[in-house]
C-alpha cells in the first residue's frame, strides 16, 4: 500500500503534472511548521498568513489551468457547432457519425477535466485536515469562510466547477441531437425527457455528481448503512462496476433487509402474551426477543468472512435458516414448549444477511448509484421497523387447521416462514451471482474515506474535528511518503480491528451501543410496561411501535436537510444525547399516577432523539474509522453492528432479569442502566472533542 500523497502522484495525468496541487511541498510546510512552532522560531499569526498565501498560490495555478481548459473545450465545441449547423442543411450519415465522435472526443476530454478538479478538491480538503490536526486549529472554517464566498472566489472553481456545467450541457445536448430519432423533434429540455444512452455521457453525469455531494437528506441517510466509496475512482472503476451490477439482484439484497426487519419487530407486541401461554412470566419476553440478537452476534461475523467467496449462497442459507426459525416459532405454542420458542429466535438471529446486503452494495453496485443503494439500504431498515409491528396488530384472528393452532402469538411465524418461503423462490430465479477477482486490487486504489468525499453543500470544506484520521500521516513521522504495507493491510480479527480504534471512534462506538440499548429497552418491554399501566391491547401497543418506526425517514429528512446544514456534527451529536438522556428521565415512574400522556411524550423524545443521534454518529464514525476498516470480514459495518447486537442482548437479558422483582419495578429498574450509559457518552464526548482544541 501506498500513502495518499505517493497515490495522488500516481493518479496524475501526466501532461498535466505541473499544475495540480503541490500536495507533497504542502505536507512539507505543514510538518516545517510545526518544528520552527516548537523551538519558537515562529508564531501562529505568521503561520497561518504564510500557509494561507501558499494555499492561495497553489489554488490560483490550479483554477487558472481549468479556465484555460474550459477555453479550449469551448472553442472546440463552437467550431462542432459550425459544423452540426452546415449538416442541417445537407446531412449525410457519415458526417454524421463523425461530428458524433467528435463531440465524444470532447466528453472524453472534459471527464478529464472533471477528474483534474476532482482530485485537486481532495488534496485540497486533506491538507486542511493535515494542518488542523497538527495544530489543533479551525483554520479550515476560517479559510473556506473567508475563501468561499468571496466575490472573487477562486475556491469555487475547484468546488462548484463553475463554468463546466455549460460545457457538460453542450456536449450531451448535441450527443442527444446526433442520436439516430427518426421523425423525432424533442430535445434535452423537452418533457418528458428521452434518455441519454451515450456511455461518455453518463460518465461525465457520473463524475459532475461527485463533484456535486452537498450534505443532504439522501448522502446523510447513505451514511447510515457505513459503506465507504473509493477516494480517488478512475473511469475504468465505474465500467468494472457497472459489469457485476445486477439491479434485480440489488433490489433482492433490499427485500432481505426488509424482511428481517420485520422479523426483528414483528414478535415485540405479542412476545409477553406468547411467554405467559407456555407458563412463563411476561418479563420473559426479553429471553425472547433478545435470543434473535444473541445470535446475529456470530452471524453478523460468518456471513461478512462467507460475503468474501460468495453472494448468492449466504442469501439462499439466510432464507433457509429463517424459514426454519420462524416455523419454529409458531409451532412452539402447540408443543407448549418454551425452548422451542426460544431456538426459533435463535435460528432466526443466524439467518442476519445484513453483513452480506452492505457488501453487496459496497463491492457491486457503481460509484453513480452507491449513495442512492446505501440511502435504500437504511430506508428497507426503516420501513421493516415500522412494518413488523403494525403487521403483528393486522394479525388478531385464531382458528385451527388440523392441530395447528393459528392466533395473534403464531401467526407472526407463520406468516415470516411463508414470506422467506417466497423470498427464497424468487432468490434462485432472479439472484445473478456476480464475479469475484481473485487478485487483490492494486494497491493505488484501495484507500477509501467516507460516503460524499467531496461534499459539503453551501460550504464544500467545512469539515469538523472528528474527521477520519489521516490514512496519509506519515508512519515514523519523518516526512516520508511510503507506509509499510503490513500497516495498510485489512485487519484480520476481531482484535486487531479493536486495536485500530482511535479514542474517537471507540466514542462514536460507544454511543452507538447506548442509543441501541436505550431504544431496545424502550421496544423490547413496551407490551410489558403498557400492559400494566394502561392496560393496552395488541393492537394499540402495535400502533404505537409502528408511529415510533415511521417517524425514521421523516427525521432523517428534517436533520439531513436542514440541521445538518446549520449546526456542526458534534454540536448535533452531544444535543441528542442530551435530548435521549432527557426522554429517558422523564420516562421514569416518579409521579403517580403513570399517564398515558407520559410515556408517549418521554419514548417519542427518546426514540426521536436516538435517530437523530444514530444518523450523525454514524456520519461521524464512517469518517473517523481508518481505511484499514473499510474492507475485508472485520470491518467497520461489522464492528458497529456487533455493538448494536451486544447492546440489544444486554438490554433483553435485563428485561428478563428485572422482571424476577416485579413488574412494578420493572420500568425503574430497566432505565436506570440507561441513563448512566447515556451520561457516561456524554461526558465521554465532551472530553474526547474538546481536547482536540
Amino acid at each position: 500500500m501506498v500513502a495518499f500523497g505517493k497515490k495522488l502522484k500516481e493518479r496524475q495525468i501526466q501532461e498535466w503534472q505541473g499544475f495540480y496541487l503541490n500536495y507533497k511541498l504542502m505536507k512539507k510546510r505543514v510538518k516545517q511548521y510545526a518544528q520552527q512552532m516548537e523551538v519558537g522560531t515562529q508564531d501562529r499569526r505568521h503561520v497561518l498568513k504564510d500557509f494561507s498565501r501558499m494555499l492561495d498560490n497553489q489554488i490560483e495555478k490550479t483554477v487558472l489551468f481549468i479556465l484555460e481548459q474550459q477555453g479550449q473545450l469551448a472553442s472546440r465545441l463552437t467550431n462542432l457547432r459550425e459544423q452540426h449547423d452546415a449538416l442541417k442543411e445537407t446531412p449525410e450519415i457519415s458526417q454524421i457519425t463523425e461530428l458524433r465522435e467528435a463531440y465524444r472526443a470532447v466528453g472524453l476530454d472534459l471527464l478529464k477535466l472533471l477528474y483534474f478538479v476532482e482530485m485537486n478538491a481532495i488534496g485540497l480538503r486533506k491538507i486542511l485536515k493535515k494542518f488542523d490536526k497538527r495544530f489543533h486549529y479551525k483554520f479550515t472554517d476560517y479559510y473556506v469562510k473567508t475563501r468561499a464566498n468571496h466575490p472573487y472566489s477562486q475556491l469555487q472553481q475547484v468546488f462548484k466547477h463553475v463554468g463546466l456545467g455549460a460545457v457538460v450541457g453542450a456536449i450531451s445536448r448535441n450527443l442527444h441531437e446526433l442520436q439516430d430519432r427518426q421523425g423525432s423533434y424533442l430535445s434535452i429540455y423537452d418533457p418528458p425527457a428521452l434518455p441519454l444512452q451515450d456511455p461518455v455521457v453518463d460518465s461525465i453525469k457520473a463524475a459532475v455528481d461527485r463533484l456535486s455531494h452537498s450534505t443532504n437528506f439522501l448522502n446523510f441517510l447513505a451514511q447510515h448503512a457505513l459503506i465507504m466509496q473509493e477516494e480517488l475512482p478512475a473511469p475504468t472503476d465505474e465500467r468494472i462496476d457497472d459489469e457485476r451490477y445486477h439491479f434485480m439482484s440489488l433490489l433482492l439484497n433490499l427485500a432481505n433487509t426488509f424482511l428481517y426487519m420485520v422479523n426483528t419487530y414483528i414478535i415485540v407486541p405479542t412476545a409477553d402474551d406468547y411467554s405467559m401461554s407456555l407458563g412463563a412470566a411476561a418479563t420473559v419476553c426479553g429471553i425472547v426477543i433478545g435470543a434473535m440478537a444473541v445470535a446475529q452476534v456470530f452471524s453478523s461475523v460468518y456471513f461478512s468472512a462467507w460475503s468474501n467467496r460468495s453472494y448468492f449462497r449466504p442469501l439462499v442459507f439466510s432464507s433457509i435458516v429463517l424459514f426454519v426459525g420462524n416455523a419454529m416459532y409458531a409451532l412452539a405454542y402447540d408443543m407448549n414448549s418454551l425452548t422451542v420458542l426460544i431456538l426459533g429466535r435463535l435460528f432466526c438471529g443466524l439467518g442476519s444477511a445484513r453483513a452480506v446486503n452492505r457488501r453487496y452494495i459496497s463491492d457491486c453496485v457503481p460509484l453513480k448509484i452507491r449513495m442512492q443503494a446505501s440511502a435504500g439500504f437504511v430506508s428497507a431498515s426503516a420501513l421493516g421497523m415500522a412494518c413488523g409491528p403494525a403487521l403483528a396488530g393486522v394479525l388478531q384472528t385464531n382458528f385451527k387447521i388440523y392441530k395447528l393452532t393459528f392466533n395473534a402469538v403464531t401467526l407472526p411465524g407463520w406468516v415470516m416462514a411463508v414470506a422467506w418461503l417466497v423470498y427464497l423462490v424468487w432468490l434462485w430465479i432472479s439472484f445473478k451471482e456476480p464475479s469475484h477477482d481473485i487478485e487483490e486490487p492494486p494497491a493505488s486504489s484501495s484507500e477509501t474515506v467516507e460516503n460524499g468525499a467531496l461534499e459539503e453543500g453551501k460550504q464544500p470544506l467545512l469539515i469538523t474535528s472528528e474527521e477520519k484520521q489521516e490514512d496519509d500521516e506519515d508512519p515514523e513521522g519523518d516526512g516520508s511518503e511510503e507506509a509499510p504495507e503490513e500497516s495498510r493491510q485489512p485487519a484480520t480479527s476481531i482484535v486487531s480491528a479493536y486495536r485500530l480504534l482511535t479514542p474517537s471512534v471507540k466514542v462514536q462506538l460507544l454511543i452507538y451501543f447506548m442509543l441501541k440499548y436505550a431504544m431496545e429497552i424502550l421496544l423490547s418491554e413496551s407490551s410489558v410496561i403498557t400492559t400494566y399501566y394502561f392496560s393496552w391491547s395488541t393492537s394499540t401497543v402495535s400502533i404505537f411501535l409502528a408511529c415510533l418506526g415511521l417517524t425514521v425517514l421523516p427525521v432523517n429528512i428534517v436533520v439531513g436537510s436542514y440541521i445538518s446544514n446549520m449546526f456542526e456534527d458534534r454540536q448535533i451529536l452531544l444535543a441528542s444525547e442530551i435530548m435521549v438522556c432527557i426522554g429517558i428521565l422523564l420516562s421514569f415512574h416518579m409521579i403517580i399516577p403513570y399517564t398515558i400522556p407520559q410515556y408517549v411524550c418521554s419514548g417519542l423524545i427518546m426514540f426521536v432523539s436516538a435517530e437523530v443521534l444514530e444518523g450523525v454518529n454514524l456520519s461521524l464514525l464512517s469518517r473517523v474509522m481508518s481505511s484499514r476498516l473499510s474492507r475485508g470480514t472485520y470491518n467497520g459495518g461489522l464492528l458497529s453492528t456487533e455493538a448494536g447486537t451486544i447492546a440489544r442482548v444486554i438490554a433483553d437479558a435485563t428485561i428478563t432479569l428485572a422482571g424476577y422483582l416485579g413488574e412494578s419495578r420493572l420500568l425503574n429498574i430497566t432505565l436506570l442502566p440507561s441513563f448512566l450509559i447515556c451520561v457516561a457518552s456524554i461526558v465521554a464526548t465532551c472530553f474526547t472533542y474538546n481536547s482536540l482544541y
